[in-house]
């Protein structure tokens, strides 16, 4: 596929095979939660990168009403297969994931979206905060990264920006990244988003709700690398509807009364 910067899989299952195993991890029931919009040439890779980096990790990829042999692709890389009737959106295939992880009592999940931006081989570094008890939700943030990796348009990122600098105003607490999907999560974060997860750009409200709910977060410094398939649910020209739209849905959203999961954490 052209235009495409995939480090290619035995690379990545070297560096993976490479770390250490995290402590503790194996004795958890983990799982990853892979969201999917016509991801056919992408997802065989983000599967075969998620076993190179925990060969235990179960892997269940929701195909959000897709078109394409999204959904049969996975089911033949061995990955549990959630087939939406028709699109939901990224908060409802995110949602949907979450509420699998809670009703089959997983302690761990982590999250990665099925178009190859997120490396799976830096999971070790997001996921090491949650397994020393010091966040609940921690998130793998662009801006927080030294290195240069992938970077969107110049809009979106000023956009990103904007929206991360009115988050941190409103929580009280430096946040970088409020777009990012790559997340890893314990317990109580999977009890918390299988009850309740904003359905249109969920990332920000979500982002909030963490806050507004107590749980802590924490941003861990990743690269991302350009998508491998697909396409993005936001376009430059959307851009500015987009940052307008979240702003409003965060305002209106503090109003809210506030939701508590009314299911144990078991």
């Amino acid at each position: 596929m052209s235009g495409c910067r995939w480090q290619r899989v035995p690379e990545t299952v070297e560096l993976a095979a490479a770390m250490p195993p995290l402590p503790r991890l194996s004795d958890l029931r983990r799982v990853a939660i892979v969201p999917a919009l016509n991801e056919e040439h992408t997802v065989p890779r983000v599967i075969d990168e998620l076993r190179a980096f925990d060969p235990g990790l179960d892997i269940v990829v929701i195909d959000d009403g897709s078109t394409d042999r999204t959904a049969d692709v996975a089911g033949a890389k061995g990955a549990f297969v959630l087939r939406l009737p028709f699109n939901l959106g990224i908060g409802g295939a995110v949602q949907t994931g979450f509420r699998f992880a809670f009703e089959h009592g997983y302690d761990l999940a982590v999250r990665v979206d099925g178009d190859g931006q997120h490396d799976p081989a830096q999971l070790q570094r997001i996921i090491e905060p949650v397994l020393r008890g010091d966040a609940d939700i921690a998130v793998g943030s662009r801006f927080a990264a030294e290195e240069g990796g992938y970077r969107s348009s110049r809009s979106r990122r000023v956009g990103i920006r904007i929206l991360a600098t009115v988050v941190s105003r409103i929580v009280g607490q430096r946040v970088t990244d409020t777009t990012s999907g790559f997340q890893a999560l314990n317990r109580q974060g999977i009890a918390l988003f299988a009850r309740d997860y904003p359905h249109d750009y969920p990332e920000v409200e979500a982002t909030v709700m963490v806050f507004r709910h107590r749980l802590r977060l924490r941003e861990v410094p990743v690269s991302m690398r350009e998508r491998g398939g697909g396409r993005s649910s936001i376009t430059a020209l959307r851009s500015i509807y987009y940052m307008v739209k979240v702003l409003l849905a965060i305002f209106v959203g503090l109003f809210r009364r506030h939701v508590v999961p009314d299911e144990e954490s078991r």
